[in-house]
Formats: structure tokens, sequence, C-alpha cells
């Protein structure tokens, strides 16, 4: 049967159905055929799928049908390189992907090659009005979507639409993370065991081995000690550590080799769990000139390993669940970068969960959950000693930040936020300049939020920052700038309504000199600042914090609890 038969017979079949549900089946079956067609048979295919469209019209409601119009037209995707983020979309009319491009790496050029301004059509004013008034320039999570977008679009993208169909297709991805939360509060396993690979040493624990030299200023060995969570920090008190924020691989790592669930026969099994230290991988090259060749062998060499286990081929991976300890983009280098490894670009590696510090936005498989932070609880009693301490402290300050300014990153608004929070001479406003060595020490930030209502975070490297979990535990409202900071990140960790936890500030109203965030925070009642307050340290900072591995948690589930509940929760929706 010839491609254009093949997807006529998709359209017969399916629209003889009659449901919105078919619909979009159909059109995905579509899609992975249609590039087959000669020009001739598209155009045929053309007019036979309107025909059939034309049935379905008088079922599906007018604003069903915008949507799926919207759909129809446009896909998107992001590539994240280098230090740069591109939001690419491909239009169905169009064969070359046309790209927003956000960064702070300087000089860094764009992977994308066939970018051209001569393949955008003309904006239709009256559509761009239309979806303005419905949507109001926001998401259905009311993240705003500034016009123009400033810089990061760079003249190459001409539909506000088309960004915001974006914007909402990685809220709709959240959706499906939020629908594997499981409601048990303690592990069940019925049956569902969690095997841990025993990996060639080369995988992870020589890579701890290298400890010494990872980094060229500094010896990451004390940070990897007391199973990764580093020396205590006695002056914060019971359960705090000197934890290093690329220590989550080894955390995990010793936590789930005391999950209750794990069993010792692979047959027992229906999770899988390779703790391959990818990001210790990709740290010990970050600062060394090799080529991309040798970047790239732990990664193949891991894959080739895994392929020669029966256990990868029970459902081609789709069971099997990494960790890693840095952000996707270090592990999904383009060719004409040298930054990272190609890890995550494997075909390998497209089934499996991987669960990071900072997710790749469009993929569906990439998983959030919370950087490590230095509070690492062995029992209930820690949680509420500290819980009750953060309520009642003394919060001195209307507002903080604690950070670095980025002067060869002209799009990053840090200096403006720096230059807004000195110039405030009554005190409501303290800056810690992390660039003179002043956040080396975890109890300086700690102490610093513990006095403060709100603390900025900024993107810095990257969207994500650790400092949004200092601060969350430290009962300090975080104030975000930027949505693909926490609230495209966590969906396991951090409700859908962000408003609860946190406050949201557009960062282009902050690089336009729209607002001056100290005079804007300052207009929000105590008593609303005490509600969020409240909610963050009752409801959300348990699930925020990695146990101690001697923990024995009760009455709370901690970051590591949560995720793994949700990741067999995750097992039987998939069954």
């Amino acid at each position: 049967m010839s491609s254009f038969e093949e997807i006529k017979s998709i359209l017969e079949e399916k629209g003889s159905r009659k449901s919105l549900l078919a619909t979009k089946k159909m059109t995905t079956s579509i899609s992975k055929k249609k590039a087959r067609l000669s020009k001739k048979e598209a155009n045929e295919l053309g007019t036979f799928f309107y025909s059939i469209l034309a049935k379905l019209l008088c079922l599906i409601p007018i604003a069903i049908l915008f949507v799926l119009l919207i759909f129809f037209w446009s896909s998107s995707t992001t590539i994240i390189s280098g230090k740069i983020i591109h939001l690419c979309f491909q239009s169905r009319k169009l064969n070359d992907l046309y790209c927003i491009s956000a960064g702070t790496q300087p000089n860094l050029e764009t992977p994308i090659s066939s970018i051209s301004n001569d393949s955008f059509p003309s904006v239709n004013g009256t559509a761009t009005k239309l979806v303005n008034d419905l949507q109001q320039k926001s998401t259905r999570l009311g993240i705003p979507i500034p016009p123009g977008y400033h810089a990061f679009r760079n003249g190459l993208v001409k539909s506000d639409e088309e960004l915001l169909v974006a914007y909402n297709d990685v809220e709709d991805q959240l959706m499906v993370h939020r629908s594997w939360i499981s409601s048990q509060n303690n592990a069940k396993c019925d049956g569902r065991g969690i095997y841990v690979y025993e990996l060639p040493t080369k995988f992870n624990k020589d890579l701890v081995s290298q400890c010494a030299d990872m980094v060229p200023w500094v010896d990451l060995c004390n940070f990897f000690s007391n199973d990764a969570m580093g020396e205590p920090v006695e002056k914060l008190g019971k359960g705090w550590y000197q934890t290093h924020q690329y220590s989550l691989e080894l955390i995990f790592h010793s936590r789930i080799l005391n999950h209750p669930c794990r069993v010792m026969n692979k047959s027992e099994a229906e999770l899988f769990y390779v703790p391959f230290y990818a990001g210790l991988d990709v740290l010990r090259w970050h600062f060394k000139n090799v080529s991309n060749d040798v970047k790239d062998s732990l990664g193949l060499d891991l894959a080739k390993w895994l392929e020669s286990q029966p256990t990868w081929f029970k459902r081609s991976g789709k069971d099997h669940v990494f960790v890693l300890g840095k952000i996707s983009w270090d592990f999904r280098r383009y060719n004409n970068s040298d930054w990272g490894s190609r890890f995550l670009e494997l075909n390998e590696m497209q089934n499996p969960v991987k669960l990071l510090i900072e997710r790749q936005p469009w993929y569906l498989n990439d998983i959030g959950i919370p950087h490590p932070t230095y509070f690492h609880p062995q029992s209930d009693d820690d949680i509420i000693t500290w819980q009750l301490k953060i309520i009642k402290a003394n919060r001195k300050s209307l507002v903080s930040f604690a950070g670095a300014p980025r002067p060869d990153a002209p799009e990053s608004i840090r200096s403006i936020l720096i230059n807004q929070c000195i110039s405030i001479e009554t005190g409501e406003c303290r800056f810690l300049n992390c660039s003179s060595g002043a956040c080396d020490q975890p109890e300086s930030i700690i102490e610093l939020f513990m006095e403060s209502e709100f603390c900025l975070q900024p993107p810095g490297d990257s969207p994500t920052r650790k400092s949004v979990f200092d601060s969350l535990i430290s009962g300090c409202i975080p104030v975000i700038f930027d949505p693909f900071t926490a609230y495209y990140q966590y969906p396991w960790h951090l409700p859908e309504d962000y408003k609860k936890y946190s406050v949201f500030i557009d960062q282009e109203d902050v690089r336009n000199m729209k607002v001056n965030v100290v005079e804007r925070l300052m207009k929000i009642p105590a008593g609303e600042r005490e509600k969020m307050r409240r909610y963050i340290i009752y409801e959300l900072l348990p699930g925020l914090v990695y146990g101690d591995p001697k923990s024995k948690l009760e009455k709370f589930q901690d970051a590591f609890s949560l995720t793994m509940n949700n990741l067999l929760e995750r097992l039987t929706r998939l069954e």
C-alpha cells in the first residue's frame, strides 16, 4: 500500500469515529507518514482530509476548533546548547525551524543553520488581536507572555500566538507529570520491586575518586564525604551539612540502596535504577582541553553495557531511571559547541526517565527534582524543630539578594536588581555579593534568608537556581522572574498554583525599567506574606529536602520519598 493510501485509510477509519480523540490520534499518525508523499499526492490528500474534517465540524464547539487549528498549524520544541536556550517552532507549512534564543554565554553561535527571516509569513493582525483578547497574553497558568519577547526573539519569530502555544505545550507536559503523583504517603511496593544495577566502577565510584582535581579552584572531596552530604555545619544545628550543588547523584544513590522496595533479583523488579554519575562525568571535562569524543566516551560505553542486559529490553528502557546532578543542556551538546556531552541525545536515552535539577521543558521524560540543600534531617523531630525556628524568625529585612552580577551577559537583569536593592536608603533590601566569596559558607546564606521576607531569584547561568530551595527551606518567599526557574520544572514538589509560595515579576518589566522590584514588594500586605510563609514552611518544606541516608521519617515525605513514590505510580499508570 502506498503512503497516500495508508494515510487515506487512517482518515477513513478515524473519521468514522467522529470524536476529538480520534482526530488527535489521526493527526499523529499522518505526521509520521506525510513526509513520504509526492506533491500531487499531498494535494489530493489535503482535499480528502478537509472533506473528512468537515464531517466533524458540527460536533466540535468553536472554542475547541480554534485550539485544534492552532495545534494543526504549529508544533514546538526547545534546543539547549552551551548556555543558550532555543525555543524553536516547526511550521506545518514550512520546512525550516525558527527559534527564539535566550542565553548567558557570550559569543556562542546558534546551532540552527536553517534559520531564515525570509521563511516567515506576515502576521495576521486580526488573529493576533483575537488570541491576545482571549488569553490576555498569558498562559493557562497566568504566566505573562510579553509582546515582542525583547531580544530573545532576535527578529525571528513573528507571531505571539505561536509563542503562547509553545508555553502552553510546556504546561500540558507538566499536567502529565502531575497525573503521576501518588496519593500514598508511604511507599507501597505491591510487587513493584526496585532493582539497582551494580555498574562497573568506572561509571560511578571511579568518578568520585577524581574529586580533588575535578574543578580547578575547589577540592570536592570534602563535599562528597558523609554520603555526599559534606561536612556538618554545627552553627545551623542538627542535620545541616556543607552540601555541594552537584551532589545529587551520590545522595540519591545512597538513599535508594536502603529503599524498602529494593529487590536483589532482577526478575522481581518493575523499576530499574541506573547509578551512572553522568554529571560528574561531564564536570571532570568542563575545564580540560579534551575532544568531544572523549567527553562522550563513557556515556557510549554505558549505552553498550545496558544493551547487554536482558532487562533493558523488557520495556525498551521505559522502566529505567537515571538521576543526573547537572542541568539538561550539559548533556545535550550540539555539533558546533564544545560544552558538555551528548549523553541525552543518544537513541538509547530517549525512553528512560531522567531526573534532573533542571529539565529540558519540552521533553516529557525529563522530570525536574529539587536541587540538594544544606539540610538533611534524620527524623520527623528534626523537621518540626526547624519549622518552629523559622516560623518565629525575626525577619529584619523586606528583601534580600544573594548572588553576583553578570557583566558579560547583557540580557541578565541582575545588575538592575542589585542597583534597585542598594539604592534603597532605608535598608529594606540587603545584597550579599557572592563574587567576593561571601556565599561560600552555608550559614551566611541561610541566616540572610531567615532574616528576609522575600528573596530575589533571577536566572543565572541557566534558568534554575539552588538558591530557590535555600530560600524556601528558610521561610523566605522567592521572587521569580522567569517561569523556567521553578514553575516549569518541579511538578512533583511544587504546586501548580505558584502564587501560594512565590511572587512572579516578569523579567521583561525589570529589564525595561517598568517596575522597581523593592517598591512592588513593599505593597504586599503583611497578612498575605504570612499566609504564603506558613504554606511554604508547613506544606512544602519537608518535600524539598533530601533526608540523611540513615533517616527514618514517618510523618513526612522528603524529596526522595516523593520522587520514588511518584515513579512507582507512573509505572502503574503506564501499565
